[in-house]
């Protein structure tokens, strides 16, 4: 089927160059004079010609202060299980080191009671779940809760 085909007259049209003087040339079906017939020219999808748009017309409501919020990195029982021996001390550096954290997303370290524990492992931490805190302490763990 495929080996059968032909390269037909016509089969593949040409796109039109436009520009090239002869019947299309001077404003190359873009009109007259004006800002759609310049290169890179047109208006903004929001501009509205002039009049005030939208988004300014409506008043400001609420307030924005994500620039201050300090990070909180989330740390699950079940990723403690997996990266800490038995017996260890774990601490923000500690966390770091074993890949679990960033340096640079290590500002606050909250544990979190997904998964189950079965170390005993002593957590600092700058806040812990409920749930978090109960099987440390269960496992014969310590927590400790950092400023």
């Amino acid at each position: 089927m495929v080996l059968s085909l032909d390269n037909r007259v016509g089969l593949v049209k040409k796109r039109k160059r436009v520009g090239r003087g002869g019947s299309r040339g001077g404003t190359s079906s873009r009109g007259m004079k004006g800002q759609k017939s310049r290169s890179g020219g047109g208006v903004g999808v929001l501009f509205e010609g002039g009049q005030m748009p939208l988004a300014r017309r409506m008043p400001k409501r609420g307030f924005c202060n994500t620039f201050f919020k300090t990070p909180i990195a989330i740390v699950n029982l079940d990723q403690l299980n997996y990266f800490f021996e038995d017996g260890t001390e774990v601490t923000r550096e500690a966390l770091v080191g074993s890949g679990l954290l960033s340096v640079r997303n290590s500002g606050n370290v909250k544990i979190l009671g997904k998964g189950s524990l079965e170390k005993n492992l002593k957590v600092h931490a700058n806040a812990f779940s409920k749930s978090a805190a109960e099987a440390i302490v269960k496992c014969g763990g310590e927590v400790h809760v950092v400023a």
